[in-house]
Formats: structure tokens, C-alpha cells, sequence
């Protein structure tokens, strides 16, 4: 299934998109796409009854906007230099464990919505993503378990950076990830069930109809599976946590002078193949 959030920033209502496209109302089956509903298995099934049914509404508002495909999402747990290619073309070495930090759940966004260049910044950079969406509390995988198991399904996630903010200004990575509006979120959760391997999907970026990211989930150093496992041993992941996956070689911060870091004006379009586009204009704030 593909479940998303549509309305109002802060007032969305639960939707579906059907096999043929249309935009069905899940409000009067379930209060909204979450941690909660993620963790009912009965009521997902109750979603694909009627959805097989045919017995939900459609939308009548076919320019509605889209939210973040997850309401009240606790954590954003990200993992940084998870690409070979990624690592190669910042010269980082590769990490001998995932490199893991946090963005702070009010960065999320809709996938289409405006994009805020933060006040005096002069390195945002783009990172397409594949992002976890939790669907049962994970602590401690063993080694004996399907850490997909723990997956509700993913998302294409937008994991901007400013990269002086990151790396020149001291400290942790966090002042650089998170600021206003810097991880656009879906448009939908695609359930794990249609997603046989995580590993076999390719992603893609264009900045004003460039083509600036061309990889696949195929060259990550930390698969999908062992992230779970690994970030449990640290915290516990809760139904509706998210987890960014890293993104591929492409990014502003990799190429050579001048670093065409985005401005305002700037259009981004990124995509994760059978999970999802984004589309979203940069603004200054």
C-alpha cells in the first residue's frame, strides 16, 4: 500500500493511493498515518479489505497538498557516509561502523514544500535518501532476527544540508542538519510488502533539471537490515521513528570549485525508484 497525509500543514487526514492513482479518504477508517496505526496489524489489513473493496472514498481536491506520510514521528535517525561513492568523492574513509546522527522531527516537511536556504548560509547542499519507516519497537535485534521485520515501509527522503554550518563551525553535525524545513518527507509510505529488496533500488536528484545524483541502494556500506540491527543496540526504535539511509556520490559538497550549492530560486526534484518523487523550490528564510 501507499499511505499518505494530505490537507494543511498540521491538519492532514489519512489517505491511500489506489493502484490506478486515485487519492482515497482513510479518515473515516483510521485518525491518521502514525506510530499507532503502524503498529496495528489489524488495522492496516482493515485499510487493504476496503482499499481491495473498493469501498473507500475518493478525494475530491485533486490539487491537495501533501504532508509528511508520517504524523508525530518521534526520531529522525540518520546515518551519514553510507556510500562507497559518497565517502569516495568527500574524501572520507569509509567508516568501520555507521556513522549515526540525529535531525530533530519538526525538520520534516512535505515532499513539495517550500525549502528555506537558512540566513547566512552559503553551503546548502542536497542528499537523496531511502528512508526506514519503523513499524514495531526494535531494541537489541539479534543476530538470529529479520531486522525487516521491525520495517513498516519507506519513504524517499531529502536530507538537506549546510555544510559550513556541518563542518566549519565546530562541534557535531547537528547545526548543519537541522535546520527549518531541511528533510522533505515522501509523498507516501510504501508498506515493506512492496518492496521485496531495499538493496536494489535506485536514486535520483536534479537541481534545475540537472541531473546531479545517479546511484542505488546496491552500493551501500550498512544495508537497510544491518542499520536496524545496529542503531537497536543504541536506542530503541519506536513504531513511526524514521531513519534516513545515506545518500549517494552527487552532492554539491563532492564537486569541483565553485560548489554550486543551492540558492534561492533553486528547483530540486529527487526520487528513490518505486517509492516515491519530490519536487520542492528553495526560498531564502
Amino acid at each position: 500500500m501507499k499511505l499518505l497525509r494530505v490537507g494543511d500543514a498540521g491538519h492532514e487526514r489519512p489517505a491511500l493511493l489506489d493502484a490506478d492513482g486515485t487519492l482515497r479518504d482513510l479518515s473515516g477508517l483510521v485518525a491518521d498515518i502514525d506510530g499507532a496505526l503502524l503498529a496495528d496489524a489489524s488495522a492496516l489489513d482493515r485499510i487493504r479489505t476496503a482499499a481491495d473493496a473498493g469501498a473507500l472514498p475518493a478525494l475530491d481536491d485533486p490539487g491537495v497538498r501533501v504532508g509528511p506520510p508520517v504524523g508525530r514521528i518521534g526520531k529522525v535517525v540518520c546515518i551519514g557516509l553510507n556510500y562507497h561513492d559518497h565517502a569516495e568523492e568527500t574524501g572520507a574513509a569509509i567508516p568501520a561502523e555507521p556513522v549515526v546522527f540525529f535531525k530533530a522531527a519538526d525538520t520534516v516537511v512535505g515532499p513539495h514544500d517550500t525549502v528555506l536556504v537558512p540566513r547566512r548560509s552559503v553551503k546548502t547542499d542536497w542528499e537523496v535518501e531511502l528512508a526506514i519507516v519503523i513499524g514495531r519497537t526494535a531494541r537489541y535485534v539479534g543476530d538470529d532476527e529479520d531486522p525487516l521485520a521491525y520495517v513498516a515501509g519507506y519513504a524517499v527522503s531529502h536530507d538537506v544540508s549546510e555544510r559550513e554550518f556541518q563542518i566549519e563551525r565546530g562541534g557535531t553535525w547537528d547545526k548543519g542538519k537541522n535546520c527549518e524545513t531541511f528533510n522533505p518527507l515522501g509523498p507516501w509510505l510504501v508498506t515493506r510488502d512492496e518492496i521485496p529488496d531495499p538493496q536494489a533500488l535506485s536514486l535520483r536528484l536534479w537541481v534545475n533539471g540537472e541531473l546531479k545524483q545517479d546511484g542505488s541502494t546496491a552500493q551501500q556500506i550498512f544495508s537497510v537490515s544491518e542499520v536496524v540491527r545496529y542503531v537497536s543496540q543504541f536506542m530503541t526504535l519506536y513504531p513511526g521513528d524514521v531513519i534516513n539511509t545515506g545518500t549517494p556520490a552527487g552532492v554539491a559538497m563532492g564537486q569541483p570549485e565553485p560548489k554550486p550549492y543551492l540558492r534561492a530560486g533553486d528547483v530540486v526534484e529527487l526520487e528513490v525508484a518505486g517509492v516515491g518523487r519530490q519536487r520542492q523550490v528553495f526560498k531564502d528564510a
